[in-house]
């Protein structure tokens, strides 16, 4: 079985780590010499604010709805997804967690009883927004594909950010 491990709207989590007051306000955040939104909370996603968007087609709305900007700073990025991947390291093992992106790691979680994964997915899900501040969602499935799949679903359905896919295969 693998997992992902998506962290949700990672840049603009990781300006919240230091600006807490931000936590239920929408926030963006803007590419290099701020001409594109390129991470949006679901606040701002309610707002209607387009990712990839032109800032300046969007700036009339993030003013009205005094939505909190901010310049990228890959500096801080790095460094919190370094704390992220070392957290599933340490919670995983670090033979177990495969780096993906910035933002995303494939775990192995074969060595987990199928009926401990939901348990397991919040745990991990529990330990890194407390030990980072950043909050991931979790999916889980035999593949990769899927598993990114059921990550999707669990960034939608926004219950529980955990999506446990699991398939029984006969053969006959």
């Amino acid at each position: 079985m693998k997992a992902i491990v998506d962290c949700n709207s990672f840049y603009c989590s990781c300006e919240r780590v230091f600006r807490p007051d931000l936590r239920k306000r929408p926030v963006i955040v803007l590419s290099n010499n701020d001409g594109c939104i390129i991470s949006r909370t679901d606040e701002a996603k309610a707002l209607g604010v387009e990712m990839a968007g032109p800032y300046f087609e969007a700036r009339h709305l993030i003013e009205k709805h005094d939505v909190a900007t901010f310049s990228s700073n890959y500096n801080l990025y790095g460094d919190m997804s370094r704390r992220v991947m070392d957290t599933l390291k340490i919670l995983a093992g670090t033979e177990n967690v495969e780096i993906y992106s910035v933002d995303e790691s494939f775990l192995d979680v074969s060595k987990v009883a199928t009926n401990s994964l939901d348990e397991y997915a919040l745990h991990l899900r529990k330990i890194v927004e407390k030990w980072t501040g950043v909050s991931v969602s979790v999916g889980i499935a035999p593949t990769k594909t899927l598993a990114k799949i059921a990550n999707h679903l669990a960034k939608k359905t926004k219950l529980l950010r955990i999506v446990f896919i699991h398939f029984t295969i006969m053969k006959l």
